[in-house]
């Protein structure tokens, strides 16, 4: 299947860094979430609490924090509640994907649909949503509402678009990078932006730090679907091969869709006809996957994005802030979870 590039140990450490950097302030986030979350409704309380203590890297919240730092924001807290914000955004969302996706595992342990059910799920996402607006209404910044509302309306598009296109195999290269930029770059792009606002930067500064965030959340999402082939669910923390059993089109199948003959192309086109695909039809897929290298194809795509990502800081001055966040790029890229 060969190997995924490399880690170099800078790389390797500038998540870590990262967290580093912004000190106990990951650590507000959290606990002001939990503020925020706290309800009377006894089993809001219980879903929060077990939906937000199930892990995650936080990376969107240590981005808006990260970059409130490199843009010299210091004073006030205004940093916390608005990473809180944007984390709240991604949790609501995973909240109803696993419900959309009929989920019953992520980071290795069982969905809130899985022990609660769909219709409880779906409650308190709108939860998650609702207590977030009120966040940002309180921070008082309408540039900032403006920005994180309309991402908010970027990623259910970005939900809906996918739900029309799947199960179809032949899906465009154009259409997947709709998908994935509203779906996860829009967020990533928002909690960079964020801090750029935060610091009063200039636009062209805040444009540099928009650039860096979509750039990072398109890599971010190409190596989670190569990893989907790749991986292994004691590190990756959810079942591989998730997104074919789903009928998920992404760059791998793209990329061997592409590459196959007619015959594995009528195949391909046949399996995913199928309500639900079976252990044999991953298999064979799978090795259509390392037969035309599609995730090394896939990673050396995701290479570009790497790129300008690291670049579109260039306009920073240097700075240790400026460093972990080019690094964080590389870590996009050569993480295995």
């Amino acid at each position: 299947m060969g190997s995924v590039i490399p880690l170099k140990k800078e790389i390797n450490n500038s998540y870590l860094e990262l967290k580093n950097l912004v000190g106990s302030k990951l650590d507000a986030v959290t606990q002001q979430i939990k503020h925020k979350l706290n309800s009377e409704i006894n089993l809001i309380q219980k879903m929060t609490d077990y939906h937000m203590s199930s892990g995650g890297k936080r990376i969107r919240a240590l981005l808006t924090l990260g970059s409130a730092k490199l843009c010299g924001y210091e004073e006030g807290n205004r940093d916390i509640n608005l990473a809180a914000c944007v984390e709240l955004i991604h949790s609501a969302t995973l909240l109803h994907d696993d419900v959309i996706d009929d989920s019953d595992l992520r980071r290795g342990i069982k969905t809130a649909n899985s022990v609660w059910g769909n219709q409880s799920s779906i409650l308190v996402g709108d939860y998650l949503l609702s207590r977030c607006f009120e966040m940002m209404v309180e921070d008082g910044s309408q540039e900032i509402l403006k920005l994180l509302s309309s991402t908010s309306s970027r990623i259910a598009q970005g939900e809906v678009l996918q739900l029309e296109y799947k199960g179809e195999i032949d899906l465009l290269e154009e259409t997947y990078f709709n998908i994935i930029n509203m779906k996860t770059a829009a967020l990533f792009s928002a909690a960079t932006k964020v801090g750029a606002c935060l610091g009063n930067k200039s636009k062209k500064e805040k444009d540099a730090l928009e650039s860096y965030g979509k750039n990072l959340g398109l890599a971010f999402q190409i190596a989670d679907d190569a990893l989907d082939y790749f991986s292994t669910k004691l590190v990756f923390g959810k079942k591989i091969g998730k997104d074919f059993y789903e009928g998920k089109t992404t760059l791998p199948l793209i990329i061997i869709f592409q590459r196959a003959n007619n015959e594995e192309r009528n195949f391909l086109i046949e399996i995913f006809k199928k309500e639900k695909r079976n252990e044999d039809d991953f298999s064979e897929t799978l090795a259509l996957i390392n037969k035309y290298k599609a995730v090394q194809a896939s990673f050396k795509r995701a290479e570009y994005f790497v790129n300008v990502s690291h670049d579109a800081l260039g306009i920073f001055e240097d700075s240790r802030e400026k460093k972990i966040l080019q690094n964080l790029t590389g870590f996009s890229l050569n993480r295995s979870f």
